[in-house]
């Protein structure tokens, strides 16, 4: 640990930051003085400036949250997170491609350093609750990998999610998965799951009277082990990409003891 004008500072998780600064970076890439800022996002509301913007809006709000600023921001549902980004976009006019490239840049790099001095500092408190700064460092890249993806597609460009940086997401994703549960698709359901990703990462989720816990470790003995390509894997819980498909192409793969809870188990819970 270091110290940098009286503060202490550390490292986030190894390739933490690099994954922030290079998707930022990638992102900005997209977001040429030509590009057609006005296009529509493939199966979204937005166009390619309003995303950009949401983007922009969103990294500046992780920094303010990583520098301990008391930010509002929905009530982590996600019908309240959209409200709040249609509201936050309503109120900010830029949609030029340079201006938002420069501001998705700093704001990522302003909350990386916020995020380096804070490390140590306990919780956070973000739009889908309180985090450590680890973990909210992980939210940020995997909510600009999910934007940044959509841009890539309605620009006919290479998208930036690969196996690492997917590695990264599962802090992230494993905190928000039972605050973002889909009740009404848990009730009555018992089960326990082993998610396996190709050449890397593993965690277990348990459903038990209503409830959804999430653990580092999978169950010993789960009911269901779901292995999948790690791109299609977080493809499917930002909700870009469906399940039916991904089996199609050999891209998932389940065995257990019951099988036939693997097809509900993406719907159990609500893309935020």
């Amino acid at each position: 640990m270091e110290s940098v004008a009286g503060q202490d500072v550390r490292a986030l998780p190894e390739g933490l930051g690099g994954a922030i600064r290079d998707t930022a970076e990638e992102i900005a890439a997209l977001l040429r003085p030509d590009t057609d800022m006005g296009l529509r996002i493939p199966g979204a509301q937005w166009s390619v400036g309003e995303a950009a913007a949401h983007l922009a809006l969103a990294n500046e709000l992780m920094a303010d949250i990583a520098a301990g600023h008391a930010r509002s921001y929905g009530d982590g549902t996600p019908q309240s997170l959209a409200a709040a980004n249609e509201r936050a976009l309503a109120e900010f006019g830029e949609r030029g491609a340079e201006p938002l490239a420069a501001m998705i840049v700093a704001q990522a790099d302003a909350c990386l350093r916020a995020l380096e001095v804070s490390a140590a500092k306990g919780t956070v408190v973000t739009p889908l609750g309180p985090m450590s700064p680890d973990v909210l460092g992980s939210y940020l890249l995997t909510h600009m990998l999910g934007h940044g993806y959509d841009l890539a597609r309605a620009l006919g460009r290479a998208h930036m999610i690969d196996r690492a940086r997917v590695e990264l997401t599962l802090p992230f994703l494993m905190t928000a998965m039972p605050r973002v549960t889909d009740t009404a698709r848990t009730a009555g359901l018992t089960a326990s799951y082993a998610i396996r990703l190709w050449g890397g990462g593993r965690f277990g989720v348990t459903v038990a009277d209503d409830a959804v816990s999430v653990g580092s470790r999978p169950p010993a003995r789960p009911d269901c082990t779901i292995l999948i390509e790690p791109v299609t894997f977080l493809l499917m819980a930002l909700g870009r990409r469906g399940q039916a498909r991904a089996i199609a192409q050999g891209r998932i793969l389940v065995r257990g003891r019951k099988p036939w809870l693997a097809p509900r188990f993406p719907a159990l819970f609500q893309a935020p």
